[in-house]
């Protein structure tokens, strides 16, 4: 029977739908629920609806995240990155993570959530 004739059959009650596709213990997504955790001291709001996060990847037990500060010369630096690792390493199954700091492409407010971007007025 070719793929395009193939008819999968309905889920039941009490019946688990099939688990999305993952290469890792955890998902991106339960990546993305752990860094917004991660608050910027200043303004009180995480980093994922900042838009310092510009990537995340997962590869069996390890964790990659690439993400950006405000600024170079951003006080806080050292604490976001430090408070990312930590949060992701909580997940269960996580065993590495890398926390990488990219300047590229550069931070602007347009990267925020357009919700937070429009609460701060910019």
């Amino acid at each position: 029977m070719s793929d395009e004739n193939r008819v999968t059959p309905p889920v039941t009650a009490g019946e688990a739908e099939p688990a999305a596709k993952t290469t890792g213990v955890v998902s991106e997504d339960q990546v993305k629920l752990a860094l917004r955790r991660v608050k910027d001291p200043d303004l009180q709001l995480n980093i994922i609806d900042l838009g310092l996060v510009y990537a995340i990847a997962v590869d069996g037990s390890t964790v990659k995240v690439d993400m950006t500060l405000t600024s170079p010369a951003c006080p806080s630096g050292p604490e976001l990155m430090t408070n990312a690792e930590s949060e992701v390493k909580s997940l269960p199954g996580v065993e590495k993570v890398e926390v990488n700091l990219v300047w590229m492409p550069f931070w602007t407010p347009e990267k925020m959530e357009p919700r937070v971007r429009a609460y701060l007025g910019f």
